[in-house]
């Protein structure tokens, strides 16, 4: 091997001598790495009695309820909502942010080709005279190669921050497409529940006629006084009023869903009145400690604080020195006949070493709200964790107390249909006239009514349940599994593949 020049030895050595000076002065006044901030592991939920679920809720959670017109409803809407389309533009603009860090971190080439045709002083530095010609043509043609070492990871800590971004943001897309298949599913069963209420209030208003007839007939017969009959008529509007405002209810329900499948009210697909489904609630019996890796939010908390992590990590790199290297290569002539000879090449390289010595705090201030940043991620964590812990709690106790209502509510309707049946056969044997059945019948309406409204209730709670378990999603295993107090990789999700990872919507 053939040695070095001296000159050259002692170049290097001045190089050498230089960056480790730079590394040792920067070294004073570098931050020390921070590590992964400690999480929950689990959701508090102690002490909350509630009956035990089969499993968690399928990725395809609304398929429980047999409803075809349910399922068209939601693949319609996974396709047309602007909210999901929304959230999968955000998921795009994180995945192509991804490409634009790994292409700032690659090796960078670029051509050049110009010609310059330039006239020159007479009175110049070098007087023209002497040069022997006043005009001249300068072309040039090459090509730049740079690069820049990530030895204290700058670079790999931008393309983490993005890929594990781009996690974050398919999370929210997931939660996004729960929360509009959740406000499908309600919205739908609230018109099936006002298309049955309609139903009982047409038979309200027909009976309440029926009852108003016969008053005015027995005050007309100087049986009654004449308030008993601004009593029936009081009642009768009452039913009417019930009536239209079930209808303009049920108008109202479908214009939403149109509004959810992004289509105009007029391109609704016809529904037709169905009985409402029955529903199961329940907890699994390890929500506690799975609620966690089952919510969309909490998983896209959880990367929002992996990709905050790295940002401190890039912050902290930005005090350690800069090396790059460049290299061109080329043609240069101020005759254009010779651009193409052998002579007229031109080669350089350039090995570029920059250190931050003064910038008036700014790298300190870089770091510190990169780690203000960080802890408002995990406070962000902790908040959306008890927010779920609340959520499954308020549903979980309302779909109790609306179960428990449902059977006092079954209890009544019984005896008023007793009460129905003794005061019919008290009509036919002309014992009592028939108002009193009338009045039973109104009263045993009502009370269905009421049942009508209870059962939507507890379908609307089994619904918000079911979000509040997560509607199906999975957080992917390479952070659901990351322990809370040690570093977190986030790279062990590949960024293309880490989308198939979650449970899709």
């Amino acid at each position: 091997m053939t040695a070095l020049p001296p000159q050259r030895r002692s170049f290097g050595r001045r190089v050498a001598i230089v960056a480790a000076v730079a590394v040792a002065l920067a070294g004073c006044a570098i931050p020390a790495k921070l590590q992964h901030p400690t999480l929950r592991d689990d959701v508090p939920l102690a002490g909350l009695e509630a009956p035990a679920r089969a499993g968690w809720p399928d990725a395809e959670w609304w398929r429980q309820y047999n409803d075809p017109q349910l399922d068209d409803l939601i693949a319609r809407a996974m396709k047309g909502s602007p909210d999901l389309a929304q959230a999968m533009s955000r998921v795009a603009s994180a995945q192509q942010s991804i490409r634009v860090a790994a292409a700032q971190a690659g090796l960078s080439v670029n051509g050049s080709a110009q010609v310059n045709r330039q006239r020159m002083s007479e009175h110049g530095l070098i007087p023209t005279r002497f040069l022997g010609f006043t005009w001249y043509n300068q072309a040039d043609l090459g090509i730049q190669a740079d690069y820049d070492f990530d030895w204290w990871g700058k670079k790999r800590s931008a393309i983490e921050s993005a890929i594990d971004q781009a996690h974050a943001a398919e999370a929210q897309r997931s939660a996004a497409a729960l929360t509009i298949q959740n406000a499908v599913a309600d919205t739908y069963f609230g018109w099936l529940a006002d298309q049955a209420r309609i139903d009982l209030a047409r038979q309200q208003v027909e009976t309440q006629n029926q009852f108003t007839r016969v008053t005015d007939l027995r005050v007309r017969q100087g049986v009654d006084l004449p308030d008993d009959a601004q009593k029936a008529r009081a009642q009768q509007a009452a039913a009417r009023e019930m009536l239209v405002a079930l209808e303009s209810s049920a108008k109202i329900r479908q214009a939403a869903l149109a509004s959810l499948l992004g289509i105009a009210p007029a391109d609704m697909p016809a529904l037709q009145p169905r009985p409402l489904p029955a529903i199961d609630g329940g907890l699994p019996s390890n929500v506690g400690v799975d609620l966690i890796a089952r919510r969309p939010d909490i998983a896209a908390s959880r990367w929002q604080i992996e990709a905050a992590l790295k940002q401190t990590d890039l912050a902290r790199a930005q005090f350690f020195p800069d090396i790059s290297i460049s290299a061109m290569a080329g043609l240069s002539s101020i005759d254009l006949d010779k651009l193409f000879n052998a002579s007229s090449r031109v080669f350089a390289l350039t090995p570029a070493l920059h250190l931050p010595i003064f910038n008036s705090g700014l790298l300190q201030a870089n770091f510190r709200a990169s780690k203000a940043q960080l802890d408002a991620a995990v406070a962000q964590y902790n908040s959306t964790v008890l927010s779920a812990a609340r959520d499954v709690s308020v549903q979980s106790l309302t779909a109790q107390q609306l179960a428990a209502r449902s059977k006092e509510q079954a209890v009544q309707i019984a005896a008023n249909e007793r009460l129905l049946t003794n005061a019919q056969a008290r009509a036919r044997q002309g014992v009592r006239d028939i108002r009193e059945s009338l009045g039973a019948k109104g009263q045993l309406l009502q009370q269905r009514d009421d049942a009508l409204t209870l059962q939507a209730q507890a379908l609307s709670t089994d619904l918000s349940l079911i979000k509040a378990l997560g509607g199906g999603y999975r957080m992917p295993d390479s952070v659901a599994t990351t322990s809370s107090d040690a570093p977190a990789s986030s790279t062990s999700s590949p960024s293309s593949s880490g989308a198939a990872d979650h449970e899709r919507h």
